[in-house]
Protein backbone atom coordinates (compact mmCIF):
# COMPACT_ATOMS: atom_id res chain seq x y z
CA UNK A 1 0.00 0.00 0.00
CA UNK A 2 1.37 3.46 -1.08
CA UNK A 3 2.53 5.59 1.70
CA UNK A 4 1.45 9.56 2.09
CA UNK A 5 4.09 10.60 0.32
CA UNK A 6 3.58 8.19 -2.66
CA UNK A 7 0.11 9.24 -2.80
CA UNK A 8 0.79 12.63 -2.98
CA UNK A 9 3.69 12.07 -5.61
CA UNK A 10 1.17 10.34 -7.45
CA UNK A 11 -1.31 12.63 -7.55
CA UNK A 12 0.76 15.37 -8.02
CA UNK A 13 1.87 13.56 -11.20
CA UNK A 14 -1.30 13.26 -12.48
CA UNK A 15 -3.49 16.24 -11.87
CA UNK A 16 -1.44 18.16 -14.30
CA UNK A 17 -2.56 16.22 -17.70
CA UNK A 18 -5.88 15.61 -16.25
CA UNK A 19 -6.53 19.35 -15.70
CA UNK A 20 -5.10 20.31 -19.09
CA UNK A 21 -5.96 17.82 -20.71
CA UNK A 22 -9.92 18.40 -19.81
CA UNK A 23 -9.39 21.80 -20.34
CA UNK A 24 -8.28 21.36 -24.56
CA UNK A 25 -11.22 19.21 -24.46
CA UNK A 26 -13.31 21.86 -23.86
CA UNK A 27 -11.79 23.99 -25.64
CA UNK A 28 -11.84 22.02 -29.03
CA UNK A 29 -15.68 22.18 -28.45
CA UNK A 30 -15.74 25.69 -27.56
CA UNK A 31 -13.56 25.68 -30.78
CA UNK A 32 -16.19 23.93 -33.08
CA UNK A 33 -19.08 25.91 -31.54
CA UNK A 34 -17.61 28.79 -32.03
CA UNK A 35 -17.14 28.33 -35.72
CA UNK A 36 -19.64 26.21 -36.69
CA UNK A 37 -21.67 29.01 -38.26
CA UNK A 38 -18.69 29.48 -40.74
CA UNK A 39 -16.38 26.11 -40.69
CA UNK A 40 -12.43 26.53 -42.06
CA UNK A 41 -10.18 23.96 -42.39
CA UNK A 42 -8.23 25.34 -40.08
CA UNK A 43 -10.79 25.63 -37.50
CA UNK A 44 -11.91 22.57 -37.70
CA UNK A 45 -8.77 20.98 -37.56
CA UNK A 46 -7.46 22.90 -35.12
CA UNK A 47 -10.77 21.43 -32.38
CA UNK A 48 -9.95 18.13 -33.63
CA UNK A 49 -6.32 18.26 -32.82
CA UNK A 50 -6.98 20.08 -29.01
CA UNK A 51 -9.53 17.57 -28.60
CA UNK A 52 -7.43 14.05 -29.59
CA UNK A 53 -4.11 14.80 -29.15
CA UNK A 54 -3.79 17.93 -26.68
CA UNK A 55 -6.68 16.31 -24.76
CA UNK A 56 -7.57 12.61 -24.80
CA UNK A 57 -3.68 11.54 -25.59
CA UNK A 58 -2.71 13.81 -22.94
CA UNK A 59 -5.17 12.27 -20.37
CA UNK A 60 -4.08 8.91 -21.64
CA UNK A 61 -0.80 9.56 -20.90
CA UNK A 62 -0.93 11.10 -17.52
CA UNK A 63 -3.14 8.73 -16.34
CA UNK A 64 -1.86 5.39 -17.90
CA UNK A 65 1.58 6.45 -16.54
CA UNK A 66 0.21 6.68 -13.05
CA UNK A 67 -1.20 3.35 -13.47
CA UNK A 68 1.40 1.38 -14.57
CA UNK A 69 4.24 2.29 -11.93
CA UNK A 70 4.20 1.41 -8.73
CA UNK A 71 6.25 4.29 -7.52
CA UNK A 72 5.02 7.77 -8.75
CA UNK A 73 7.52 8.77 -11.20
CA UNK A 74 10.28 11.91 -9.79
CA UNK A 75 8.84 14.97 -9.75
CA UNK A 76 11.60 16.32 -12.77
CA UNK A 77 10.58 13.66 -15.02
CA UNK A 78 6.49 14.94 -14.87
CA UNK A 79 7.57 18.28 -15.28
CA UNK A 80 9.71 17.09 -18.09
CA UNK A 81 6.74 15.21 -20.06
CA UNK A 82 3.88 17.95 -18.99
CA UNK A 83 5.76 21.14 -20.54
CA UNK A 84 7.53 19.30 -23.62
CA UNK A 85 3.96 18.04 -24.50
CA UNK A 86 2.18 20.98 -23.91
CA UNK A 87 4.40 23.53 -25.57
CA UNK A 88 4.68 20.81 -28.60
CA UNK A 89 1.04 21.15 -28.68
CA UNK A 90 0.92 24.67 -28.89
CA UNK A 91 3.63 25.24 -31.08
CA UNK A 92 2.23 22.64 -33.39
CA UNK A 93 -1.28 24.48 -33.74
CA UNK A 94 -0.16 28.38 -33.59
CA UNK A 95 2.34 26.64 -36.83
CA UNK A 96 0.03 25.27 -38.31
CA UNK A 97 -2.56 27.87 -37.89
CA UNK A 98 -0.18 30.64 -38.94
CA UNK A 99 1.25 28.73 -41.99
CA UNK A 100 4.82 28.61 -40.37
CA UNK A 101 6.10 25.24 -40.52
CA UNK A 102 9.22 25.87 -38.70
CA UNK A 103 7.04 26.67 -36.25
CA UNK A 104 5.05 23.55 -36.64
CA UNK A 105 8.21 21.25 -36.47
CA UNK A 106 9.34 22.69 -33.77
CA UNK A 107 6.67 21.63 -31.76
CA UNK A 108 6.57 18.10 -33.53
CA UNK A 109 9.84 17.42 -32.17
CA UNK A 110 8.59 18.62 -28.67
CA UNK A 111 6.12 16.11 -28.74
CA UNK A 112 8.66 13.45 -30.06
CA UNK A 113 10.71 13.89 -26.99
CA UNK A 114 7.51 14.03 -24.38
CA UNK A 115 6.94 10.36 -25.81
CA UNK A 116 10.32 9.64 -24.95
CA UNK A 117 9.59 10.97 -21.70
CA UNK A 118 7.01 8.89 -21.30
CA UNK A 119 8.32 5.82 -22.37
CA UNK A 120 10.69 6.75 -19.56
CA UNK A 121 8.64 6.79 -17.43
CA UNK A 122 7.02 3.79 -17.55
CA UNK A 123 9.92 1.38 -18.49
CA UNK A 124 9.65 -0.89 -15.65
CA UNK A 125 5.49 -1.28 -15.55
CA UNK A 126 4.17 -2.71 -12.24
CA UNK A 127 0.80 -3.85 -13.84
CA UNK A 128 -0.94 -6.36 -16.34
CA UNK A 129 0.59 -7.32 -19.50
CA UNK A 130 -1.99 -5.68 -21.52
CA UNK A 131 -1.93 -2.54 -20.11
CA UNK A 132 1.79 -1.81 -20.67
CA UNK A 133 0.79 -2.98 -24.46
CA UNK A 134 -2.23 -0.46 -24.92
CA UNK A 135 -0.31 2.55 -23.67
CA UNK A 136 2.99 1.82 -25.52
CA UNK A 137 1.09 1.23 -28.72
CA UNK A 138 -1.00 4.99 -27.97
CA UNK A 139 2.77 6.42 -27.97
CA UNK A 140 3.62 4.72 -31.14
CA UNK A 141 0.45 5.33 -32.72
CA UNK A 142 1.12 9.12 -31.71
CA UNK A 143 4.69 9.15 -32.45
CA UNK A 144 3.86 7.64 -36.19
CA UNK A 145 1.15 10.32 -36.28
CA UNK A 146 3.61 13.48 -36.06
CA UNK A 147 5.74 13.33 -39.15
CA UNK A 148 2.79 12.31 -41.13
CA UNK A 149 1.19 15.16 -39.84
CA UNK A 150 3.82 17.34 -40.31
CA UNK A 151 3.95 16.47 -43.87
CA UNK A 152 0.37 16.57 -44.35
CA UNK A 153 0.33 20.57 -42.89
CA UNK A 154 3.36 21.11 -45.20
CA UNK A 155 2.12 19.77 -48.87
CA UNK A 156 -1.60 20.63 -48.25
CA UNK A 157 -3.29 23.83 -50.22
CA UNK A 158 -3.10 27.02 -49.55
Amino acid sequence: MPNHDQLHRQTWGVLPFLAVGAGCVIAGGFVAAITAHAPTEHASWAAAYLVLIAGVAQVALGVGQALLVRRPPRPGLVVGEFVTWNLGNAAVIAGTVAGLTPVTGAGGALLIVALVLFLVGVRNPQRARWLPVVYRTLIVIVLASIPVGLVLAEVRPR
